[in-house]
């Protein structure tokens, strides 16, 4: 839900629980002493590298340290990645705990905190290893967003953007009239809502992604080979990719093919290409990288056959088509269309 009051909003739920058998994990960078203060918590440094069974046995320790049994709570207050981990943690301590999502970026509020999906990266893949467990509750507080960077707000538009896409038009064109040089958080407020209502809508109908809860996979088959290519690349001097810029690179990819494969007016792809071009940048991958961001969407845990890519594509706004085999050679023509702009 979205309060206004988030210390109210927490400390009513936490006293649904014995106070000792609560307990917090934190990003590290996060400062919310009104809470932290007054539970055990656990500060942990995440980024996507750290979205890692280590660090999960971190919050795991933690939870037999203080004792807290099945009938404990976990609190996550971070963003995306410390939201996923911690939920995993979570649901897997003596076979699941309850657990709040307290999403602290404009991408976890969209995206990762909720609709039930935890878990970590492994073996190179994103994601790959995790379960469906959904929170008590996810506490949306957009005043968090008046001290993120610019880049984690497109990051967390990138999300906003496909489900637009996916859900209907009207959504589409308010966002594509949000003001992204203004960055205006009283003026997402109404936006970010009917996101967030979309997708409940969506996750109530499917909560295990058995079918109708792939749309929301739009963009995301080459978007996470696209953001694992950026991880193995990245130094001190070239960070990794956000999600949400990977999003909307990979929903480039994926409406060229939805133009190409189903017809999808032009509109969109122009639309998004211009959002793109103008404040995310050109994805910075080369030609040489095609090969083995195909080996990765081979590799994709969407995938229901081995080596076979599956993406969700549109047809036109609002109206998406899951299950939607391409072939490698598809795959580099949309790559390839990519890189050309």
């Amino acid at each position: 839900m979205i309060c206004t009051d988030l210390i109210k909003a927490i400390e009513s739920i936490a006293a649904r629980y014995e106070a000792q058998q609560v307990g917090i994990v934190s990003d590290a960078a996060v400062v919310l002493d009104a809470v932290t203060s007054r539970y055990p918590t656990i500060r942990i440094a995440v980024s996507e590298e750290d979205k890692s069974l280590e660090t999960v046995q971190q919050i795991w320790d933690f939870l037999f340290a203080h004792r807290i049994t099945r009938r404990g709570l976990l609190i996550c207050i971070g963003g995306g990645v410390l939201t996923d981990m911690g939920g995993f943690a979570a649901a897997t301590y003596k076979r699941g705990i309850d657990y709040v999502n307290v999403p602290t970026t404009l991408l976890a509020m969209i995206d990762a905190s909720s609709g039930g999906k935890t878990g970590i990266n492994y073996g190179g893949l994103k994601n790959s290893i995790g379960c469906f467990a959904p929170p008590v509750e996810t506490l949306i507080c957009p005043d968090w967003l008046k001290s993120l960077p610019a880049n984690q707000w497109l990051s967390g538009f990138g999300e906003m953007l496909k489900t637009g896409l996916v859900s209907e038009s009207s959504l589409w064109y308010h966002l594509l009239r949000y003001d992204l040089e203004k960055m205006d958080s009283e003026a997402l407020k109404p936006l970010i809502a009917q996101c967030v209502a979309a997708k409940k809508r969506i996750v109530e109908a499917d909560p295990k992604e058995e079918g109708l809860r792939k749309v929301l996979n739009f963009g995301h088959t080459f978007g996470h080979a696209l953001e694992e290519i950026s991880i193995q690349k990245s130094d001190v001097s070239s960070p990794p990719l956000l999600h949400g810029y990977a999003v909307v690179y990979g929903m480039i990819a994926e409406l060229y093919l939805s133009v190409v494969k189903l017809g999808c007016p032009k509109e969109p792809l122009q639309q998004l290409t211009q959002v793109m071009l103008h404040y995310y940048g050109k994805p910075q991958c080369k030609c040489s990288d095609r090969e083995a961001l195909v080996a990765l969407m081979q590799q994709d845990k969407k995938n229901e056959r081995t080596a076979q890519i599956n993406c969700t594509l549109i047809q036109n706004i609002g109206s998406p088509l899951i299950n939607q085999v391409i072939t490698p050679e598809e795959a580099h023509e949309a790559l390839e269309y990519l890189f050309s702009l």
